[in-house]
């Protein structure tokens, strides 16, 4: 029965509720852009974002184009929504990355301890004191452009976070009597991390997942606005708020506001999503 009573606080007419809620509808509809905006240029609905052909550059937002052009002739309407495709690539990656390598690393350094615990330790808490843009700054110079090579240089800065949360939990875990018992029947180290271990030690990593998916939007867009992130034909908004810098200065608006708008609506969204899973999944509200 504990383990429903998350999902009965769901439903639940109260301010976590509201803003899980909030973040899953905000959220839920930058996915459902990223995923069908292919199938919307196919069927002829929204323009090749990287068509620079077709259009005047710098038209304001009409009837033809709705959020505008830029000052290549893209359309801004189009780049925007291709943009939360590559949003959602990079943060998928991210956030993938960074859980795969945190969470095994915190879950064998609080079961072993010792001297393997003390350098793992020493490790992350190396990595942690770095300014995480700067971490990514610095290896996104060194690894180039590209989805993959940007969700390497943003995850970096992740795995530690995840670390620290897993590694805490297993600490306190491991001396529990249910892993004695584990401990008395035989049970391999893999068995127990993997089956007695896992489960009773991954409850925050919902609540970080999200919040790191959020900034990790934004330090997409800090790569782009760079020079740093993707290749210039991949559309996405921080490369885009870089072009369109100097067009504030001429009254042009419409090239700014758009990505930027799209960046910011996403990442409120996702930090709701987070805010929520963090007041549901509290243990304070589980024992209320």
């Amino acid at each position: 029965m504990t383990t429903l009573k998350p999902i009965a606080r769901l439903l639940e007419p109260n301010l976590s509720a509201r803003l899980l809620w909030a973040g899953l509808i905000i959220t839920f509809f930058f996915v459902s852009i990223a995923l069908f905006a292919p199938v919307l240029q196919s069927i002829g609905l929204i323009q090749d974002p990287t068509d620079i052909l077709s259009n005047y550059p710098l038209q304001p937002p009409s009837a033809e184009h709705w959020f505008g052009t830029n000052i290549r002739g893209y359309d801004v309407f189009s780049r925007t929504l291709f943009g939360a495709r590559a949003a959602l690539s990079v943060v998928i990656l991210a956030t993938g990355l960074s859980l795969l390598v945190g969470v095994p690393l915190g879950l064998i350094s609080g079961y072993l301890g010792g001297r393997v615990d003390r350098i793992l330790l020493f490790l992350m808490d190396t990595l942690y004191t770095l300014p995480g843009l700067l971490l990514s700054v610095a290896l996104a110079f060194v690894l180039g452009r590209g989805i993959l090579n940007v969700a390497i240089a943003v995850s970096i800065s992740y795995i530690p976070q995840y670390f620290r949360v897993v590694r805490n939990q297993t600490t306190s875990v491991k001396n529990e009597l249910f892993i004695e018992a584990a401990r008395a029947i035989g049970a391999t180290p893999t068995r127990i991390l993997s089956k007695y271990l896992f489960l009773n030690v991954v409850q925050s990593v919902p609540v970080l997942f999200t919040l790191n998916a959020a900034d990790s939007i934004l330090v997409l867009g800090g790569l782009g606005f760079l020079g740093l992130g993707l290749p210039e034909e991949v559309p996405e908004w921080g490369h885009d708020l870089k072009e369109a810098l100097a067009d504030l200065s001429t009254g042009i608006w419409w090239t700014t506001l758009f990505p930027g708008l799209a960046m910011t609506t996403m990442v409120v969204g996702l930090s709701l999503l987070g805010e929520g899973f963090s007041e549901i999944f509290n243990p304070r509200n589980r024992k209320r």
